[in-house]
C-alpha cells in the first residue's frame, strides 16, 4: 500500500541519520559527567545537543504517525515510543531525557530489519551499561554518604548490577540512584531472558533442520525399499511362467 511504502521509504533513509544523532547523544550526555570540571558554555552546549536529539526522535515518530493510514492503531502499538516523546516534555529532567532517548533508539532500532538480535542485545548491553554508569555517577558523586565516586566505580557497579550479583562494594544511597538501580537490574534479567531464548531458538532451529533432514532421507530410503521389492516380485513373477521347449523333429517318410 502507498502508505505503507512511504513509512518503510522514511524509515530506511531515516535510520543512519537518527543513529549518527544517538551517538552525538551519548557524547552530549558524557562530557559532562566524566569532566566535572566543564565550562559552563560546554555544558549548555550538551544540553542543546540532548533535546535537538530528543527533538529529532520526537519528529521521526509525528512523520511515521503520518504515513500510516491507521494512526490509532499506530498510536496503540507504539504507545512506549508517545510515552518516550511525552516524558521530557512534562517533566524536563535530564535523567528523563536520557530514558526517553535511549527508549526511542531502542524501538526505532528494531524496527530496521536489517540489524539482528544480537547485535541488538550487545549494542543493548553496552549502551546501558555506559548510560547507567553515567547516571549514577551524576547522581551519586554529590551524595554525602555515597561511594561511587568516579567512573570506574560507576562502571564496576553497572556491571554487578546489570548482571544481578550485586557485591556490595558500591551502592546507590539516593532514591534516583536506586531507581536507576532498579532500571538497570530488570533490563539485566530481562536481556539475560532475551539471550537465553535466542540460543534456545537456535538450537531448536538447528534440531528441527536435522529432523527434517532425517525423515528425507528415511523416506527416501523406504522408497527405494519399495522399488526393490518391486523388482523382485517381477522377478519373481517372470520365473514362474513356463518357457516353451520345442519338440523332436519327425522323420520324413519315404514316398
Amino acid at each position: 500500500m502507498k502508505d505503507e511504502s512511504a513509512q518503510g521509504r522514511w524509515e530506511r533513509l531515516s535510520q543512519r541519520p537518527l543513529l549518527a544523532l544517538a551517538v552525538a547523544f551519548a557524547v552530549a550526555y558524557a562530557v559532562p559527567i566524566v569532566d566535572s570540571d566543564a565550562s559552563r558554555s560546554l555544558t549548555t552546549g550538551c544540553t542543546v545537543v540532548e533535546w535537538v536529539v530528543w527533538g529529532a526522535f520526537a519528529a521521526d515518530y509525528v512523520v511515521r504517525l503520518a504515513l500510516v493510514r491507521d494512526r490509532p492503531a499506530f498510536v496503540r502499538t507504539h504507545w512506549l515510543d508517545l510515552c518516550a516523546v511525552i516524558l521530557p516534555i512534562l517533566q524536563p529532567l535530564r535523567l528523563l531525557r536520557l530514558v526517553s532517548t535511549l527508549m526511542l533508539v531502542g524501538r526505532r532500532a528494531r524496527m530496521a530489519s536489517q540489524i539482528r538480535l544480537t547485535t541488538y542485545v550487545a549494542g543493548a548491553v553496552v549502551g546501558l551499561l555506559m548510560f547507567g554508569s553515567l547516571a549514577v555517577l551524576s547522581v551519586e558523586r554529590n551524595s554525602p554518604n555515597g561511594n561511587i565516586k568516579t567512573l570506574g566505580d560507576a562502571v564496576w557497579w553497572s556491571f554487578t548490577t546489570m548482571t544481578t550479583v550485586g557485591y556490595g562494594d558500591h551502592a546507590p544511597t539516593t532514591g534516583l540512584g536506586r531507581v536507576i538501580a532498579v532500571g538497570l537490574m530488570l533490563s539485566g534479567i530481562a536481556l539475560l531472558g532475551v539471550v537465553t531464548a535466542n540460543i534456545a531458538a537456535w538450537f531448536i532451529a538447528r534440531f528441527e533442520k536435522d529432523d527434517v533432514e532425517e525423515r528425507r532421507q528415511t523416506a527416501a530410503i523406504e522408497a527405494l525399499t519399495d522399488e526393490v521389492r518391486a523388482l523382485r516380485a517381477e522377478l519373481a513373477e517372470l520365473s514362474r511362467v513356463p518357457q516353451a521347449v520345442p519338440g523332436p523333429t519327425e522323420p520324413s517318410q519315404p514316398v
